[in-house]
């Protein structure tokens, strides 16, 4: 059987150009023993993989030029020489960016059966669930009738959090671009603000408006002006959940940083970074709480899927346009 797959030809400066990105075909050797073979149905692309395309490490290791590139998959067993496995059975994993995947049985996760889609797995109720759940929750402490900011509001990690915090109690404000994204969020009660355009200082003006009481909360994915924006709006005692800076990930030199990290010390406040598979014995505890609010249809969760795996690098790419609103997923024919 053979295995198609996108390599990287070597590391990128900047945004990466599309030609980095070369389709490769494998004949794929028998099953060794605790291998299984999948074949794969949805894959994620994410912006932390940009990380992975410097040759550093960061927290993870850099993807080797030339070989397979990993990431978030759902897909079927088709042959397994893992008792715990077996054909048929629907599992997540990490072999992504190819459409058959070969890899040992350890790395791979039987799918919960709450009867949602399996893409959902890579989305609301995968590591971007997590990741808004983990931030808000263990990193941010978020309470009933805490005032929280949220920046990249309509993204796969964003739009989570914005509702998890509203289904708390809270008051959300939520930063986003384009106008069907700011209607979105406004169609779920958080109050929209639109970054385009303006300064740190008029973003902060916008949030002052949004959220006369001032910030409690701030869930970051982006950086940047957004978070000079944030500094300036919070209250004391204020918490930071870090989970990406996605405004600096393409950026060939250093971005300065927030002019006004000196809030941090006026207002008492806590800003930390965390890693969402630094939490992941905690996943069932985030499956409890919210899987049954998407079984009920209680979360409004988007996805903008690209078709084939020849799409793969045009999809990852596309989230650093801003072209998706909720999961970029890529489905496989």
């Amino acid at each position: 059987m053979q295995s198609r797959f996108f390599t990287l030809s070597r590391y990128p400066e900047g945004r990466p150009e599309r030609e980095l990105f070369q389709l490769e075909t494998q004949t794929l050797p028998e099953l060794a023993p605790g291998e299984v073979r999948i074949r794969n149905h949805w894959l994620s692309v994410d912006p932390y993989m940009r990380g992975r395309m410097t040759g550093l490490y960061t927290y993870v290791p850099p993807f080797e030029l030339g070989k397979p590139m990993e990431g978030g998959a759902v897909g079927e067993v088709i042959a397994s020489r893992d008792e715990r496995l077996k054909e048929g059975d629907l599992v997540g994993h990490m072999g992504g960016w190819r459409d058959i995947a070969q890899i040992s049985s350890e790395s791979v996760q039987v799918l919960p059966d709450f009867g949602v889609d399996e893409q959902a797995y890579l989305g609301v109720l995968g590591m971007p669930g997590m990741t808004a759940w983990t931030g808000l929750n263990r990193i941010a402490n978020c309470q009933p009738g805490d005032n929280v900011l949220v920046s990249a509001a309509s993204g796969a990690v964003g739009s989570l959090a914005v509702q998890l915090a509203k289904a708390k109690g809270c008051h959300v404000v939520g930063i986003a671009g384009a106008a069907n994204k700011l209607a979105w969020l406004e169609s779920l009660h958080i109050e929209p603000v639109s970054y385009r355009d303006r300064s740190a200082e008029e973003l902060g003006n916008a949030i002052q408006l949004a959220s006369p009481k001032g910030i409690d909360v701030v869930f970051e994915n982006v950086g940047g002006t957004c978070l000079e924006a944030a500094l300036s709006q919070l209250n004391e005692g204020a918490r930071i959940a870090v989970c990406g800076m996605i405004d600096s990930y393409n950026a060939r030199t250093p971005i300065p940083g927030p002019s006004n990290l000196a809030q941090l010390v006026v207002r008492k406040a806590r800003m930390q970074g965390f890693i969402v598979t630094d939490h992941w014995q905690h996943y069932p505890d985030f499956l409890k709480e919210v899987a049954p609010q998407v079984v009920a249809g209680k979360l409004d969760y988007k996805e903008t899927v690209k078709e084939g795996l020849e799409n793969t690098p045009d999809a990852f790419l596309a989230l650093f346009d801003g072209d998706n609103t909720g999961k970029m997923l890529v489905k496989l024919n």
